[in-house]
């Protein structure tokens, strides 16, 4: 079993853990022949997306790498057409979202809730009932985050399943109908001591949608 990872192999250490701590086979490439051999595609956490893919200027992103978000736009719709699962984390979450037609803000006012200065905040989320999530923890969870952004507008076909209850911020999304999720929070690297919540769980529902 192998799972592509869509990133630089400097900044994806902690997927390429995270992946292999389920015993599956990480790759981490951007190229289509090698990403042709997985099974599944985890789009991961990064920079901002360059707002121009979704047709606002720069008002508040940072960190970005256009080049990049060509080539893992590019690698998610290999896995669409091939209609292979898709696990978005953090910005790979806001890919998708930008990728079926939603938008992202770019700066928002509550980040301090999402984003701590030397590290991950963690923070209470709520859960929606019937959701793939829900089955993993219930309806609330404490979950890491590292964002100053979010998604707005959400692309045609998600529903969002995980918000913050202080101020609405989606946390989770999954399609209506392909098999394409994604979290705004950290399960590659979450501190289970903290949260009573094992990250791997998110890993191993994402395998179950390609190993069943």
């Amino acid at each position: 079993m192998k799972i592509a990872i869509a990133g630089k192999p400097s900044e994806t250490a902690n997927y390429v853990r995270y992946v292999s701590s389920l015993g599956a086979t990480p790759v981490v490439s951007l190229e289509t022949a090698l990403l042709d051999t997985c099974d599944g595609l985890i789009l991961p956490g990064g920079g901002d997306i360059t707002p121009a893919f979704f047709g606002e200027k720069n008002h508040g992103s940072r960190n970005i790498d256009t080049e990049l978000d060509i080539l893992q736009f590019r690698a998610m719709k290999q896995f669409l057409q091939a209609r292979r699962p898709i696990l978005g984390i953090c910005k790979g979450l806001q890919i998708i979202n930008v990728a079926f037609g939603g938008n992202i803000l770019q700066d928002i006012p509550t980040a301090s809730r999402h984003r701590y200065e030397n590290g991950d905040q963690y923070h209470q989320t709520v859960i929606a009932e019937g959701s793939w999530l829900y089955a993993l923890y219930g309806p609330k969870a404490i979950v890491n985050s590292a964002h100053h952004q979010a998604i707005g507008l959400l692309g045609k076909g998600l529903s969002c399943i995980q918000q913050c209850p202080k101020d609405q911020c989606i946390e989770a999304i999954v399609h209506e109908d392909l098999p394409v999720l994604g979290v705004q929070w950290h399960p590659e690297r979450i501190d289970q001591s903290r949260t009573m919540l094992s990250g791997e769980k998110v890993l191993a529902y994402f395998v179950s949608l390609f190993s069943s």
